[in-house]
């Protein structure tokens, strides 16, 4: 009985954590989680989560994005840093810098700015992180 109470408790744990922002809600401030996450509504201010991005076609993010994968088919502007892909849907408004391992955009989608793709993008994380723990150092 215990194991089946250990097995159960940890695929609770492995369940995908998804959130929603419905349209109509605005939300101005940063953003994190360890799931993924779809926005219908407006969002100002930066985005950082481990799974997925959905941005809605009525959707609207100003500020900094970066996700594992992201599908926008509503409007962003800043920048976006999708560790794996990136998808702009034939109704996605994107102006600011894009960078991603994979892009995918279909027929209609609009984009206005800079973009880099390929496995360098993966590594900036972790070069920002390093940078990040440097600086500490010197600082303390």
């Amino acid at each position: 009985m215990i194991s089946m109470l250990k097995k159960g408790k940890a695929q609770a744990e492995n369940i995908q954590i998804s959130n929603r922002i419905l349209n109509g809600t605005n939300i101005k401030g940063d953003i994190e989680s360890n799931g993924d996450f779809r926005i219908d509504g407006r969002v100002e201010g930066k985005i950082n989560i481990s799974g997925k991005l959905v941005v809605g076609e009525k959707g609207v993010v100003v500020g900094e994005i970066s996700c594992e994968n992201a599908s926008i088919s509503g409007k962003v502007k800043g920048k976006i840093q999708a560790r794996e892909q990136l998808s702009l849907l034939a109704s996605a408004n994107v102006e600011g810098e894009i960078m991603m391992s994979k892009l995918m955009v279909e027929s209609g989608a609009e984009f206005i700015g800079s973009s880099s793709m390929g496995a360098r993008v993966r590594d900036l994380k972790d070069a920002t992180n390093e940078k990040a723990q440097k600086s500490g150092e010197k600082s303390a």
